[in-house]
């Protein structure tokens, strides 16, 4: 092994969000701070130099909290910025939606599937993520920069690029880290971890405990040199 795993960690903000981050009280992560110690749990030899951070601005329209969860994304985002500089990059997608809505199957509890009863719905789907991810994770094991590359995701649409790396580039180390709860005794987990991720990967964490992000957490306020940034007070 090196003596040092110069690393790069990927996340899938939406997956981590829904999958781990949602309905806690630690949505004003530092997410530079969590995956570096999450990936030194996992190799103690690791420096990491860059996060990437893949997302899609959130719509008002659509939010709970109307222009308050908009201005507190670009709040997460900024901070991380001031605070990093440019072990911190972001690459924003788009979200799209039909303004005349989207016909779906209407759900009948007890019911089986009637392609005929269909509902309008809005249907809002976040573009260019997997795309953006794939891209960014093959280009920087093209550029030589890097030994280690960790994804967090538990998306099943990672697997290309993993399997593209392991096969194109055999040097570089590949992690992946799912944004899962840790199981609970006696408890049904939702969603398992993807297989075929772990597969491709020399190793891999299949949850992120609550303890972990309550010590990765961005400071409460955060200086700018200009109009100081605030975490949300819904967050």
């Amino acid at each position: 092994m090196r003596m040092t795993e110069t690393t790069a960690v990927y996340v899938d903000g939406y997956n981590f969000y829904y999958g781990r981050i949602r309905g806690t009280p630690y949505k004003w992560i530092d997410v530079v701070r969590l995956f570096e110690r999450l990936v030194h749990e996992q190799t103690p030899s690791s420096q990491l130099t860059l996060v990437r951070y893949f997302s899609a601005f959130w719509l008002a329209r659509f939010s709970t909290h109307g222009n308050a969860s908009t201005i507190a994304q670009d709040s997460f985002l900024r901070g991380h910025e001031i605070r990093h500089g440019t072990r911190f990059q972001k690459t924003m997608g788009t979200h799209t939606h039909d303004r005349s809505g989207t016909k779906m199957p209407r759900y009948v509890d007890g019911q089986p599937f009637n392609r005929a009863d269909r509902v309008r719905v809005w249907k809002l789907e976040e573009k260019q993520t997997d795309v953006n991810i794939a891209l960014a994770m093959y280009r920087d094991a093209a550029s030589g920069r890097f030994s280690q590359l960790v994804v967090c995701s538990n998306d099943s649409d990672v697997e290309p690029v993993l399997r593209a790396i392991r096969e194109d580039f055999p040097g570089i180390r590949l992690g992946v880290i799912t944004p899962r709860r840790p199981p609970e005794e006696g408890a049904v987990a939702h969603r398992n971890m993807m297989s075929s991720l772990s597969a491709n990967a020399d190793w891999a964490r299949s949850h992120i405990h609550d303890e972990e992000l309550a010590c990765c957490q961005l400071p409460d306020r955060i200086q700018t040199g200009k109009k100081p940034i605030d975490k949300p007070a819904h967050w």
